[in-house]
Formats: C-alpha cells, structure tokens, sequence
C-alpha cells in the first residue's frame, strides 16, 4: 500500500492549508501525484483495500480534503475512493453513519465541477440502495432544501450525459423509497413564496421539477435513446400522486411522447435480410436484445401516457386539437400503441373528443372500431 501512505502524505492537513500564495497551485494536481492517488482509488474497488483504507481513517481524512482542498480532480478522487469503499455493506453503514461526513458529501451536490457531480452521485446512489441505510440519506436530503435546487439545475442545465443519467437514477430511488419526499419536490417552485421580493425572485430562479426532467431527458435522448428509461421512470412514479399528475398534464409532453414511440416503432421495422451474413447468429442475439429493451421502455411509456390521457380535462383537450398537439395522425399513433391495454382509458378520451371535435371523434371511431362511444 505504498501508493496510499504516498496519497496520506498528499492530502495531509498541512497539504491542503490554503494561503493566497499556493491557492493556485492547489487547483491542480501534478502528473506523479495523480498517478499515485488513482492507484488508490483503482485499489479501492476491492474489499480486503477499502477495510485497509477504512482502518486508517481514510474517510476522515477525505473529509478534510473535500471540505478545504480546492482541486476539482483532488475532490473527485476522494469522493470517488469513497464510492468504491461505500459498495461494501459495513464500510457503507460507517459513512452513512458519520453525521459531519455526510454532510460534507451532500454539500459536494453543490460542486460546479461535473466529475465531482458524477462522483457523489455514484456515492449517493450506493448508499440509497442499501436498506440499512438509506433512509439516512434520504432524511439529510430532507433536511437540505438546497439540494433540490442543486439538482433541478444540474438536470436542467447540464450536456454531460454520463452525469444527467446518475442524477436521474438518485431521483428515481429517491422517489422510489420515499413518497413524501417526492411531493414535497413537485410541489417545489408551483407557486413563487408571497413574501419574496420581485427583485430576488429574479436573482433566484425557482426551478418546476417536471420542466427540469424533460429537459434532461431530452439531452440524454440525444446522445441515446436507452438511455431515457430512468427518466420516463420517474415520471411514471409522479403519476401515482395526484399533485405528479397534474404537473406533468402538459400538451408539449403529451406531443413528444408520441413522437418517441413513433421512433421506436422505426427502430422496430428491421429489413427482412438484415441478419444474412456469416455472423447471423450473433446479429440475431443482438437484435433479440435490443428488441427487449425497447419492449419495456414502451411500456413504460405507455403506462406514463394513458396515465396523461387519463387526467386530461375537456379545455385541455380543446386547446391540444385547436394547436395541434391532437391531430387525428397524432391521436392514431398513441391510440396503436395504448390498445387494447389501456382501453377504458382511451375510450373515456373520445367520449370528452366527442365534446370538443365530433368530427375527429367520428374519424378515430372509424380507424379503431373497437372504441364505438355506447351512447
């Protein structure tokens, strides 16, 4: 473990001390000191390392680092050896358990270097998924208002993928674990505070959850469309709390919904001779998967859109036919998909059509007679 001790010499107190003549120097490592502090971290990943580490007070010696070190990849390392050690039940139960160094974590979420992002959210997610544990983590990030804004902005701003789908997945356990939380974060920025200044309104943005997700699941789109599944999850969990619902009853969303599955129905229509070559086999294999993964990501969104088309009201309706955003080609592509799983939902959808378009209903009725309003 020479490269540790070489790494403790590094980081030690009187190494990080900041003065105004070696701040700059601070910001960044040299190549010798990065080699032997990324040998730790490699090491770190197995077990028999991480209780070496932890027997020598490596977290609490990382604490100090990351609450005085001003060097971004000096931080990230340090969140990111924590990481390693924290994949380990009884490591991750002593960090989950240090109050200062779990604060000290959390504040890392306000960091503006996106490795570092990248890292605690990996440490977050780790400890989030382990039941001795995790509601620690989800009650100091109770405690944080903060975070909240932290990670709307993150989600809304960021075009580092690898960081958007990380933010995503602490979301979704979030989520996922605690259901007041997450109404407590819908709810988040509906209305501006009555007592809040015009002029701090406008120096403080105030951040709508949904918009910050879709915008998130646009970027990561983008880049791969696999990628969306965390996202289209979250917003499948908001839809089981009124308050989700109603925030995400959004004609936009509904309009790019369709437009995403009417892009994996494309990616679907593979050429009949597509598997013709001396690798059929395994082009085969590699269809049969990709053709699974897109079968639960439509389900999801399906699930996600019936559960919009459900809580559509007749203005919104109106206003959804009159802009565009239901025209009778959009409505037929989400109708293919919803049926016949989501029947009722549809059906109850053409009864309030028939109120606001009787021609559009007529038509639909006639391209899917199964949805015959009785009257």
């Amino acid at each position: 473990m020479f490269s540790f001790f070489v790494f403790l010499k590094i980081v030690s107190p009187e190494n990080t001390k900041s003065s105004s003549d070696d701040e700059e120097q601070q910001m960044e490592l040299d190549e010798e000191m990065e080699n032997e502090i990324c040998r730790v971290w490699d090491m770190s990943m197995d077990e028999d390392v991480a209780l070496f580490l932890q027997e020598f007070n490596a977290p609490d010696i990382f604490m100090g680092v990351l609450a005085k070190s001003k060097c971004p990849r000096l931080r990230e390392i340090c969140v990111g050896i924590l990481g390693n050690m924290a994949c380990f039940q009884e490591i991750c139960v002593s960090i989950s358990s240090d109050k200062n160094l779990g604060q000290v974590l959390l504040h890392c979420l306000y960091d503006s270097d996106p490795p570092t992002l990248l890292e605690t959210s990996r440490l977050l997610l780790t400890c989030l998924s382990q039941a001795e544990v995790a509601s620690v983590w989800v009650e100091r990030i109770r405690e944080h208002p903060a975070i909240y804004d932290s990670i709307c902005f993150i989600m809304s701003s960021s075009t580092n993928v690898d960081l958007l789908v990380k933010v995503g997945e602490v979301v979704d356990k979030l989520f996922d674990l605690d259901e007041k939380l997450m109404l407590e974060w819908v709810r988040n920025g509906a209305t501006q505070p009555l007592d809040q200044p015009q002029e701090e309104s406008e120096e403080q943005p105030v951040f709508r959850l949904v918009p910050c997700i879709l915008e998130a699941a646009k970027q990561v789109r983008s880049e791969n469309p696999e990628w969306l599944d965390v996202y289209m999850h979250i917003l499948q969990l908001l839809t089981t709390v009124d308050d989700g619902i109603q925030a995400i009853v959004d004609l936009p969303l509904i309009d790019s919904l369709i437009r995403v599955l009417q892009n994996m129905e494309q990616c679907q229509k593979k050429p009949e001779n597509s598997t013709e070559s001396n690798t059929e086999e395994t082009k085969k294999t590699d269809l049969t998967q990709d053709d699974f993964h897109l079968k639960i990501l439509k389900d999801i969104l399906c699930e996600f859109l019936s559960n919009i088309f459900q809580a559509l009201t007749k203005e919104t309706v109106a206003q959804g036919v009159k802009e565009g955003q239901l025209s009778k080609q959009k409505c037929s592509s989400a109708f293919q998909n919803l049926l016949p799983f989501y029947s009722p939902v549809v059906e109850d959808f053409i009864k309030i059509l028939h109120e606001v378009d009787k021609a559009l209903a007529d038509d639909l009725e006639k391209s899917f007679p199964s949805l015959k309003v009785q009257t």
